[in-house]
């Protein structure tokens, strides 16, 4: 090696999961892709909410196929973990969920999405899947710097 030149720095050894591309073949547009940041399991997770009311209704998993499946298609899509396979809300339930809207948060590891439900949103049979209220020790809220 020339001392007139620095030493070259090799690049890191793997890629960070979250950088995983799509487990499965997929159309989707190559630049909405690129802007994922997917799990190890190639899934990004997938909040889903009424689009009148913005109730949050349930979270489940899309990969990218999932993802084009319901930007193209305006039925929701999901990857389900347990079946290993693709699932349209309502196909079997009759509880279906037509897409609204779809935005990417600012991290690119979820997917916010924008349904009119139709039946209900949870597997139990409730309108929503986070019907199970936890207790909270109400905190007092922080006082503005000028208030103390």
């Amino acid at each position: 090696m020339s001392p007139d030149r620095p030493p070259t720095v090799p690049p890191p050894a793997t890629t960070p999961p979250a950088a995983a591309g799509p487990v499965r073949p997929t159309d989707l547009d190559p630049a909405i892709a690129a802007r994922l940041r997917r799990n190890a399991d190639g899934l990004v997770a997938a909040v889903v909410r009424e689009h009148t009311t913005g109730e949050v209704l349930m979270v489940a998993w899309m990969d990218d196929e999932a993802l084009h499946r319901t930007l193209t298609t305006g039925r929701a899509t999901y990857w389900s973990r347990s079946r290993s396979e693709y699932w349209v809300k309502g196909a079997t339930s009759g509880h279906h969920q037509y897409v609204r809207s779809v935005a990417l948060d600012c991290d690119g590891d979820a997917v916010l999405v924008g349904v009119e439900q139709v039946g209900a949103a949870c597997h139990t049979g409730n309108p929503t899947c986070f019907f199970d209220e936890l207790p909270v020790v109400q905190g007092r809220p922080s006082q503005p710097e000028g208030d103390r």
